[in-house]
C-alpha cells in the first residue's frame, strides 16, 4: 500500500479536493464509493473535510468558495515556494484566482489558471504534505490536463515547473504528453490534446483519476448512488477506465491500472 510521509517534490500533483454545494452529501457519496472515512469540517477550516483511507489522508471535500460556480475536482501541484510559483504564473500570462494564503499551520496555497484556462491549485507543504495514500483502491492515481491548446500548455508548465515531456500517440487519433519534473525519471501526470476527442469542445480542465479495483463495479456503484456516466468503462493500455459524474456535478475518472489491454497508436 503506497503511503507517503514526506512532502512531494515540486511539480508533482500532490493533492486533490472537490468543491461542492453540500460537502456533507458529497462525503456520503464518496464514503460509500471509495470506503473513505471523513474528518474535520469545523468553522476554523471553513467546513473543509479530509477524506482518509485506512487512517491516511486521501483527498479533501469543501464548500464552493463562490456561489454559482460549478462543482469540480481540483488538482494541486506541489511547490517549494508558492509565492514564487504564482509570480511565474502571472509573468507568463496565467491568472491568479486565489492569491497565496496560509492554511493554519498545514501549508500555504494558491489557486491559478494556465494560459489555456486550465485551473489548478498550488500547495506548499508544512504539516500537511498532501496525499499520504495514493495509487491504491479508493485513492487518486493520475492527474491530467485536457486542453485544445496542447502546445501552449506544454510551454507554460515547462516554464513554471521545469517539466520535460514524453509524447505518446500518432498525432492523428491521439496526442498525449507525459510530464516529468526536474530530477525525476518517470511521468507524474499527463496532458491530452482534446481537439482529437469526440463530442462538443470543452474549456481546458484538469481531470482526477482514482484507482478502482473493478471499474465496472465502480461505474455501477456510481449510478446506484445517484451519479451518472460520461464515458462507459473501456479498456486501454494503461488500465480499464471510465469517466463519471457525482450527484452534485463534479467529474472524475475511475481506472483499474491492473487491467490493461492493447497498445497506444504510433
Amino acid at each position: 500500500m503506497p503511503v507517503r510521509s514526506e512532502p512531494w517534490p515540486q511539480g508533482t500533483p500532490c493533492w486533490v479536493d472537490c468543491q461542492v454545494d453540500d460537502p456533507a452529501k458529497a462525503s456520503e457519496f464518496y464514503a460509500a464509493l471509495f470506503g473513505w472515512t471523513i474528518e474535520g469540517g469545523g468553522e476554523e477550516v471553513g467546513g473543509y473535510l479530509i477524506a482518509k483511507k485506512n487512517g491516511d489522508a486521501a483527498a479533501g471535500i469543501g464548500p464552493k468558495p463562490q456561489p454559482g460556480m460549478s462543482s469540480v475536482w481540483t488538482t494541486y501541484i506541489a511547490a517549494d515556494d508558492v509565492d514564487a510559483i504564482t509570480t511565474k504564473v502571472t509573468s507568463l500570462g496565467g491568472e491568479v484566482i486565489a492569491p497565496a494564503f496560509d492554511v493554519l499551520e498545514e501549508g500555504r496555497m494558491a489557486v491559478t489558471a494556465d494560459t489555456t484556462g486550465g485551473v489548478f491549485g498550488i500547495w506548499q507543504a508544512r504539516r500537511h504534505i498532501g496525499a499520504a495514500v495514493h495509487n491504491e483502491h479508493g485513492s487518486y492515481s493520475w492527474n491530467e490536463l485536457h486542453t485544445r491548446q496542447l502546445d501552449a500548455a506544454k510551454r507554460f508548465y515547462a516554464d513554471v515547473f521545469g517539466y520535460t515531456y514524453t509524447d505518446i500517440g500518432d498525432g492523428k487519433t491521439m496526442r498525449y504528453a507525459l510530464f516529468t519534473p526536474p530530477g525525476g525519471t518517470d511521468g507524474v501526470g499527463g496532458m491530452n490534446d482534446d481537439t482529437l476527442m469526440p463530442g462538443e469542445p470543452m474549456p481546458s480542465y484538469w481531470l482526477t483519476w482514482f484507482q478502482f479495483d473493478g471499474v465496472d463495479t465502480g461505474v455501477s456503484r456510481v449510478t446506484e448512488l445517484g451519479g451518472s456516466v460520461l464515458m462507459p468503462a473501456t479498456d486501454s493500455p494503461v488500465g480499464r477506465m471510465a469517466i463519471v459524474t457525482a450527484p452534485q456535478g463534479e467529474t472524475f475518472g475511475l481506472i483499474d491500472a491492473n487491467v490493461t489491454k492493447g497498445e497506444f497508436p504510433t
